[in-house]
């Protein structure tokens, strides 16, 4: 049996979510260029070296921040995008959440001290557990609907 999913307007603000992420990791992008810049890392190295650069650890911390963001945007992207079907103004504004915190998780590794990435920016894991329950949600929903 096929289940056929209309799409509401409200979700428009899960769409509108994940480009305002595309926009984070654009500027997330450019802040590596910068840093890259600063502390004289190279493409195509990826890691500064702490025997070759006295500002390795500064330099690796600001990378660091923005890969382990692309580390979990699949795993956004689709908790976010699947788990808006079924409630998409619960998903956005979780999104919204993971955002703002992924913003300051960035600007707290950046610091050159690791642990401020969890000051604010640990919110992004409440964010995501939130969006792995409307995902789980839905698909629940799917199965049951298949089963009636």
């Amino acid at each position: 049996m096929a289940v056929s999913i209309e799409l509401t307007k409200e979700y428009g603000y899960v769409v509108l979510v994940l480009v305002a992420y595309a926009f984070l990791n654009f500027w997330m992008s450019f802040q590596v260029g910068k840093a890259r810049k600063k502390y004289k890392v190279f493409y195509p190295t990826m890691y500064a070296i702490e025997s070759e650069n006295k500002d390795a650890k500064l330099f690796n911390c600001v990378q660091r921040g923005h890969q382990n963001s692309l580390e979990m945007m699949p795993l956004f992207f689709v908790m976010l995008l699947l788990g808006g079907l079924q409630h998409p103004t619960i998903a956005a504004g979780l999104g919204v959440l993971y955002v703002v915190a992924r913003f300051f998780y960035f600007k707290g590794y950046a610091t050159g001290v690791p642990d401020n990435r969890l000051k604010i920016g640990g919110l992004n894991f409440l964010a995501v557990i939130g969006l792995i329950i409307c995902t789980a949600s839905f698909g629940i929903n799917l199965v049951i609907r298949e089963t009636l």
